[in-house]
């Protein structure tokens, strides 16, 4: 066959700042523009390369999605015409900057693959960064820095733009994946007949292994190679975030990290004479997601889309689970992992092992971005080993936005073709959860839920619970210190009591 419109990646760059002087410590662009400039040198191809790209895509910072981690400092008006500026690019016809999706890093490479072989791309870069910690020291220090830049009109702009939450679930202190991923946890559990302390000891021992992933990763934030009864014990340098979670088994945003990864045309990539040790072929990918608002989910231990997108990707690669060789799944929270693991049909102590980075807790979770680095990694990784075969999985939102990659040096059988996504993403939309009551009044029983803390301790509880006809409501609790505490040391799942509708709030008192 013709293989001059096959895609192939054939660069990747990562960078891990370290510098603790916010004054020298780079700004989220230059960091970037730094691992794109890197991306190119591992594609043997340099300044070329990078004069040659058609398409700039930046995936969304953190900055930009959410007002916890909003910048004093400004940013770019068009953070890819910002990034082509510094890689000396005029060419780029395509700016795009994405909207916010842990996901959006492997959905872009399905999404320009599927350009390439059209012969609508020839050469793009995937990027983004992140300089969180440096934000943070700047800030401590009352260091007044300008990462403002006007470079002219808005991008283009990829992904969904609608938030991850709905009003209810809002007014109920529910906006947010340090909210929403507990209550997941907490259902994991339940439906696993574990005790809290069984769980806790599992979680401990499965991010454990992530961990020390990282400690072998010079890449790595933390490289402590923390044991599983470290992770799973609460302390003062430990505490709880969202019960049950502790600090260290949470995503770590506050570092510098950036990553890019380069794309071209087989044809480009012989014009410009890049290796083709350098190629690494997308065997199979897939998209979807599940009911876009947690309230609306059939239950909190599984997800149809992420069974679903491993089901099409290895199809389409005609291979099953047990010819993969290398996985990363996206490790936000251990929930992410489990159900991941679930859906695939995978054990959580596989010997393959989970992770190529070490995972967002440790490893580092640089916004959006991460997956940038997961298939950088992954990209290194099968240089490594040619022939062998690395799967991505990518989570946007909580539990939401599923897309997955298969990757390897050897070339596919067939060209790049994969089903649309709109024919399984039916099935997933068809099937309804239950019915979500907004008013909640009556007698009820809890199906999932968590305790939030701040620095003093417990803080305020958030639940899904159903009423006697099975319908679903969002509630907290009353903020009772006994209470939330007695939410934390005992098993309050399935729990019995009231329900009560006040001034728009549901509020449930156990029995």
């Amino acid at each position: 066959m013709d293989d001059s419109r096959t895609p192939v990646l054939v660069g990747c760059g990562q960078i891990t700042q370290r510098e603790h002087d916010p004054s020298i410590a780079l700004g989220p662009m230059d960091l970037t523009a730094a691992s794109v400039s890197k991306a190119a040198e591992n594609a043997g191809a340099g300044a070329a390369l990078l004069e040659a790209l058609d398409t700039i895509v930046v995936i969304r910072s953190f900055s930009d999605t959410s007002w916890r981690f909003a910048s004093p400092f400004g940013g770019p008006v068009n953070a890819p015409k910002s990034i082509a500026d510094r890689i000396g690019n005029t060419k780029a016809k395509r700016l795009i900057y994405t909207y916010p999706g842990g996901n959006m890093s492997q959905w872009c490479v399905n999404r320009l693959f599927e350009m390439v072989t059209a012969g609508k791309v020839e050469a793009a870069l995937i990027c983004g960064g992140e300089a969180l910690a440096t934000q943070r020291n700047a800030q401590r220090a009352k260091l007044e820095l300008d990462w403002s830049e006007n470079t002219g009109e808005a991008p283009e702009h990829w992904g969904v733009a609608t938030r991850g939450w709905n009003d209810n679930e809002d007014r109920h202190r529910m906006a947010g994946a340090i909210f929403s991923y507990p209550l997941f946890e907490n259902g994991i559990r339940h439906h696993l007949k574990r005790s809290i302390p069984e769980h806790m000891a599992s979680m401990g021992k499965l991010f454990s292994r992530f961990s020390n992933v990282a400690s072998d990763n010079p890449l790595a934030d933390r490289r402590d190679g923390y044991s599983a009864e470290r992770i799973s014990t609460v302390g003062p340098d430990n505490p709880y975030i969202g019960f049950p979670y502790t600090k260290l088994m949470n995503a770590n945003a506050y570092i510098d990290q950036a990553a890019a990864i380069i794309l071209t045309s087989v044809a480009k990539a012989k014009e410009l004479g890049i290796p083709e040790d350098r190629w690494i072929y997308l065997h199979g990918c897939a998209d979807a997601h599940d009911h876009w608002f947690i309230s609306d989910r059939h239950n909190y231990y599984s997800s149809p889309a992420m069974r679903i997108v491993a089901k099409e990707a290895l199809e389409m690669a005609e291979i099953d689970i047990s010819a993969i060789d290398k996985f990363d799944l996206y490790s936000c929270f251990p929930s992410a992992v489990e159900i991941a693991c679930k859906e695939m049909g995978i054990s959580e102590d596989d010997p393959r092992g989970l992770t190529v980075t070490g995972g967002l807790p440790y490893f580092g979770g640089p916004g959006n971005n991460y997956v940038t680095h997961s298939i950088a990694q992954m990209m290194d990784e099968v240089r490594k080993e040619p022939g062998s075969r690395g799967m991505i999985t990518a989570n946007g939102n909580y539990v939401t936005k599923q897309s997955v990659g298969i990757y390897s040096t050897e070339p596919p059988a067939k060209p790049f073709k994969p089903k649309d996504p709109a024919i399984y993403q039916k099935n997933i939309d068809d099937d309804k959860g239950p019915e979500v009551v907004e008013n909640a009044n009556g007698a009820s029983a809890i199906e999932t839920y968590t305790v939030m803390h701040d620095r003093n301790g417990p803080s305020y509880a958030i639940l899904f619970g159903r009423l006697s006809d099975g319908r679903r409501f969002i509630a907290n609790t009353p903020d009772d210190p006994t209470l939330l505490q007695n939410m934390i040391d005992q098993d309050f799942m399935g729990a019995e009591g009231k329900v009560t509708n006040s001034e728009g709030k549901n509020i449930f008192e156990p029995s």
